[in-house]
């Protein structure tokens, strides 16, 4: 436990963290104030030092989260012409599964409070789901140009379709990571039916 009036390097990430540990260990519902602060070998008031409430934390880092998987999506620019297209647009997709928890995603159902703070902060300023569609269809067109994906293909609606399916899975299949890749994996092949001489 940190002394009282000592200051925590990087206190955030360190919350964060705790409160992933503590919601793969016991689901939304465990997700309490103080079960963040004690995974977290923190004062049992910290949170509120840094946070408005328990919804504003779980809010900010939820952002956090999907702000670390818009940039590794961000990447996929530079990933035009090379590998595959499927090898590079799954991996991108894949971000969305490991870079927050998955059960992160279910907060939305248990915990409205918490996505009505995620989704105006995603209104006003912070990336979202429409930031890193975007960021795959930008990466779809760029491989149109190099003639590695059909000419007619809608990346819009594209992209559009493969994160609004991850985003379900994730939705509906909380614990089951390994599940979800192959769901995954699936869905790319679905999504992007390319022969040998486009992939």
């Amino acid at each position: 436990m940190s002394p009282r009036g000592v200051a925590i390097p990087d206190i955030r990430e360190r919350l964060f963290a705790a409160a992933e540990r503590v919601l793969a260990r016991g689901g939304t519902t465990a997700l309490t104030s103080r079960a963040v602060t004690s995974e977290a070998g923190c004062a049992k008031g910290l949170l509120y030092n840094h946070f408005q409430s328990l919804d504003a934390f779980l809010a900010e880092l939820a952002l956090d989260r999907v702000g670390r998987v818009a940039e590794r999506v961000g990447q996929l620019a530079d990933e035009a012409g090379k590998d595959t297209v499927h090898a590079n647009v799954q991996g991108a997709v894949m971000a969305l599964v490991h870079a927050p928890s998955p059960m992160l995603a279910g907060l939305a159902a248990t915990r409205p409070t918490t996505f009505s703070h995620v989704r105006r902060a995603m209104n006003e300023r912070a990336p979202g789901l429409h930031s890193i569609e975007r960021l795959i269809a930008d990466y779809l067109d760029a491989e149109r140009e190099m003639g590695r994906v059909p000419a007619d293909i809608d990346s819009a609606t594209t992209a559009l379709a493969l994160v609004g399916t991850v985003h379900h899975l994730l939705m509906t299949n909380e614990a089951d990571t390994e599940g979800l890749c192959r769901h995954i994996e699936r869905l790319v092949a679905l999504v992007l039916p390319f022969d040998a001489a486009y992939a």
